[in-house]
């Protein structure tokens, strides 16, 4: 990850007590040194004369996300219950955060972190930042699994992220019905893969997956994955080359993956399709390649490649697919 990449975060805190101080600046230290956040505390930057105010609003505007650190003395500035000259840092820091959340609520909400380290408590949030009501963030000890939930609101990378919805289908006997492969989620597919009416062998198939490469060049991909979300247990189709195929004399071979493993392959040619019938029970990924012998079919997990012989780009198609 690039130092661009890395999210850049600010710590606002009150200086309460030396104990305080020095908590705070262990935790940053460590979400610095071990965790490799793009931290900014105070503490570090005294190497120099400057102006505080210009520096705190340089970090606040930059800042990914800005850690407000409970305490008694934040609160009570942050909430404007301390007299003008008591923590003039921490009061002026939290009148712009308040002021960001007036103008933004939504993306403040997301982009300020409560946090309530070791011996402090959700009371010491300021009032503005709803502690009681919003998430807010419990860091019992400086490891990677006590900063877990802080980092998946820094990260948008969930412990336990929602799974992918499946295709619903009704219930009762609907259950029962075949569906047809195209309606599935595609969940990727090459040029010249798409679905498109197939006639195969004098059969027409009104809902079919064709290959027919837009270039007339001999290289091209040829495959499709299909989402069946675990929720199938057959597939089946005619697999052929096309009956309006500009080369009616080629070969075309089909490979059939189920979660990246091999399960079936055809070869088909003109008068010569082949049924697929296969039982795809568990499946998450059905993937349907096409290409012309004479080149391997594509290594599992890559794009197929497909090479026809004398430059003559594949023709083929599957009728009617189907799941149920």
């Amino acid at each position: 990850m690039s130092d661009r990449e890395v999210p850049r975060v600010f710590v606002t805190y009150s200086h309460d007590t030396p104990e305080h101080k020095e908590l705070v600046g262990r935790f940053a230290a460590f979400l610095r040194a071990t965790i490799g956040l793009d931290v900014h505390l105070d503490a570090w930057y005294d190497n120099i004369r400057r102006d505080w105010s210009a520096w705190a609003v340089e970090h606040l505007d930059r800042a990914d996300f800005i850690l407000v650190i409970a305490s008694p003395e934040y609160k009570r500035r942050a909430d404007g219950a301390a007299m003008p000259h008591e923590g003039r840092g921490a009061q002026f820091e939290a009148a712009i955060i308040r002021n960001n959340l007036t103008r933004d609520l939504r993306r403040e909400t997301e982009r300020v972190l409560p946090v309530i380290l070791p011996g402090r408590s959700v009371d010491e949030i300021p009032t503005f930042l709803n502690g009681h009501s919003t998430t807010r963030y419990h860091v019992e000890e400086f490891t990677e699994a006590g900063v877990a939930d802080l980092l998946a609101a820094i990260t948008g990378q969930g412990q336990y992220p929602m799974p992918r919805r499946g295709v619903w289908r009704g219930g009762g006997a609907r259950d029962r019905e075949p569906v047809r492969a195209g309606e599935l989620p595609w969940a990727c597919a090459s040029q010249g893969v798409r679905r498109d009416a197939a006639s195969i062998d004098g059969t027409h198939y009104e809902h079919g997956i064709v290959l027919r490469p837009t270039t007339p060049t001999a290289t091209g991909p040829g495959f499709v994955e299909l989402d069946l979300g675990g929720h199938y247990q057959r597939f089946t189709t005619v697999a052929g080359v096309l009956d309006d195929a500009r080369d009616p004399f080629q070969v075309g071979r089909f490979r059939v993956l189920l979660d990246g493993r091999p399960r079936s392959e055809h070869e088909v040619a003109a008068g010569k399709p082949a049924t697929i019938d296969l039982d795809v029970t568990g499946a998450r990924v059905l993937r349907l390649e096409m290409s012309r012998p004479g080149v391997p079919a594509s290594p599992f997990g890559s794009a197929a490649v497909v090479v026809s012989r004398r430059g003559r780009p594949p023709e083929l198609g599957l009728g009617d697919p189907v799941v149920t």
